[in-house]
């Protein structure tokens, strides 16, 4: 009885340990672009869009009306009234199996995007994905 009290405290404390948000951070991949949350029941609350010039500008997945994805124009978050823009090109690509931007945004997966900055763009040659603005 008193070690199943011990136990229950005494691992509620471990869980809020660094070595815990340690293995937190090992759960998401970074692909350059953007981060991918491995887990299958990983969701990310909010999504940052990290611009090239510093300024990052968070989105709580809650306030997105609709997202879309058209290949000529980009992806399209309708959030509160506004429009956000992501533009660049191979944005629905599959990195990995089963490991899409579109995809993993409409799964809430993705917690972070990359604007890509000039040299990046130059450097990608047109292969794989690559984010050349976000605007909104």
């Amino acid at each position: 009885m008193i070690d199943s009290v011990l136990n229950k405290y005494t691992a509620r404390h471990a869980e809020d340990s660094p070595e815990s948000e340690a293995t937190e951070g090992e759960m998401l991949d970074d692909l350059g672009t953007f981060g991918f949350l491995r887990g299958v029941r990983d969701r990310a609350l909010m999504l940052e869009l990290r611009k090239k010039d510093g300024n990052i500008q968070a989105v709580g997945y809650a306030w997105l009306e609709r997202m879309e994805f058209d290949p000529s124009e980009g992806i399209k978050l309708h959030v509160a009234g506004r429009t956000i823009r992501i533009k660049g090109r191979n944005l629905n690509t599959e990195i990995r199996p089963n490991v899409r931007l579109f995809q993993g945004m409409t799964r809430h997966r993705v917690p972070w995007i990359q604007e890509a900055d000039e040299p990046t763009v130059m450097e990608s040659g047109g292969k794989g994905i690559l984010v050349e603005s976000i605007e909104g």
